[in-house]
């Protein structure tokens, strides 16, 4: 596949700057390929593409949109395999979790938003008035690289299924992904200029995009920080705005809890992925008297997670994104240990001449005010809290500017009366699973509006009143 093209306008277009941005495998090291480095002249083109486009895209009969999605949905099927091996290249996966978790249930989503158009009313007579779902107009897509096919289905079908056009920026460290969807839908035959692909760096195309006088709505996932600037430039003009942002979620462990369960699922999130996952449980709560017990079966299954090279295993968890993440966490791990809390697993990373890897590090003894129990590390990094009491685990668990997800383990109606005390989004209760139907998003910094199930789909669409 050429790489070295935008896609504008149902086309595989030159960029007008002829400047690249190199794509780095960061398990060897080795550029893996080459994206266009978009200018304001193709940013320019894109959004005159959507803006033509949306003026009949947003009339097609919903079941002429929900025909074109399910034929896109049977491609990226066909193709999953191409997105799992490039998931593998591009971000430094196993295969396995390349497939099964980046790849598979994000292909489901898709499904599962084709279900609810087909259910949903767009259309309501309230008697005396009717409400009427509009598509906003057009949708500028802004992603990040830890989930570089997921993070941009969840926006890209539900926009277009409800009759939005898209201009979607893939983050510079993962865009090749993007390519593939791009390739796919191309080859289903959307109408052009319905979907449009340019890449580039964040903070060029993405601030001119934000800023756009023909972009009606701006979709972002990524850092509070970054999440924070896309507002200020995007209320400039009053744009509609989606904010999937950061976190530093608590995972509380209650007396009476099933540990084992408790750590497993606690470190799941922190390891897969390389804790590059925004909803990581990175800060552990335990009773003050069971924290030497649950030290011991963290670290003693902390040691089962098969951290190395993903070429070697499918199962392999990889390495970090890049250069500057893997500084950026070496940094936190310092700072832990000059903090003085205690290193009870790991050591500080050191080179990275052969990829960008860093072994799980657990701390315990963690004050809830050091820096690495209040800023989101994006590390495979743990940080055990002793607490009190149940009331001293739920203030803890909320002192936090975060507040995207949260778990509970412990007795069934404590740990239910805990979890509905936690300022989050998500909260999982012992066996409790995350459903495709569930909504996405955090309360405080950790954003704006949701993504996943009805919720999402809804957030690309305005609300009209028709007074009869």
């Amino acid at each position: 596949m050429d790489y070295t093209r935008l896609y504008i306008n149902g086309e595989w277009v030159e960029s007008n700057s002829k400047e690249f941005i190199e794509v780095e495998n960061p398990a060897t090291r080795e550029i893996i390929g080459r994206v266009p480095r978009a200018n304001k002249t193709d940013i320019d083109y894109a959004v005159k593409s959507a803006k033509e486009a949306f003026e009949t895209w947003q009339y097609t009969d919903l079941s002429t949109r929900i025909s074109l999605m399910e034929k896109l949905i049977g491609e990226l099927y066909n193709r999953a395999d191409d997105f799992a091996d490039m998931i593998v290249k591009e971000l430094g996966r196993g295969r396995d979790f390349a497939l099964k978790t980046h790849t598979l249930p994000y292909i489901k989503d898709g499904e599962n938003y084709i279900r609810i158009a087909k259910e949903y009313e767009f259309e309501k007579d309230m008697g005396d008035h009717i409400i009427r779902k509009e598509p906003i107009g057009v949708v500028a897509a802004l992603t990040p690289w830890n989930y570089p096919l997921g993070q941009v289905t969840k926006k890209v079908i539900p926009a277009m299924l409800t009759g939005n056009t898209v201009i979607l920026k893939p983050s510079q460290n993962t865009p090749l992904v993007a390519y593939i969807l791009a390739d796919a839908i191309d080859k289903v035959g959307f109408p052009k200029g319905v979907f449009n692909l340019v890449t580039g760096a964040g903070g060029e195309v993405g601030n001119i995009l934000v800023e756009h006088k023909d972009v009606d709505m701006v979709t972002f996932t990524g850092s509070t920080k970054s999440g924070r600037e896309v507002a200020q430039r995007a209320m400039k003009s009053i744009k509609r705005i989606t904010l999937e942002l950061g976190g530093k979620s608590p995972s509380v462990i209650l007396e009476g809890a099933d540990i084992e369960l408790a750590v497993k699922r606690t470190l799941d999130t922190v390891y897969n992925n390389t804790g590059q996952t925004c909803s990581a449980y990175t800060r552990l709560l335990v009773p003050e008297d069971e924290k030497e017990k649950i030290e011991e079966v963290v670290i003693n299954m902390t040691k089962k997670y098969p951290f190395g090279d993903p070429a070697l295993s499918p199962t392999n968890i990889g390495p970090v994104i890049s250069e500057r993440q893997f500084l950026k966490v070496k940094s936190y791990i310092e700072k832990g240990i000059e903090e003085g809390a205690r290193l009870i697993y790991g050591e500080v990373p050191k080179e990275y001449d052969k990829g960008y890897y860093i072994k799980p590090v657990v701390f315990s003894d963690v004050d809830n005010n050091m820096v690495i129990a209040k800023e989101e590390i994006f590390g495979p990094v743990l940080c055990i809290i002793p607490y009190k009491d149940k009331e001293d685990a739920i203030r803890i668990a909320n002192d936090t500017e975060y507040g995207l997800a949260a778990a509970v383990f412990g007795p069934d109606e404590e740990a239910k009366e805990v979890a509905n005390k936690i300022k989050a989004g998500n909260v999982n209760v012992n066996n409790g699973r995350f459903t495709r139907n569930a909504p996405f998003g955090g309360f405080k910094e950790s954003g704006l509006g949701r993504e996943g199930g009805v919720f999402g789909m809804e957030e690309f669409l305005e609300i009209k009143a028709i007074f009869k």
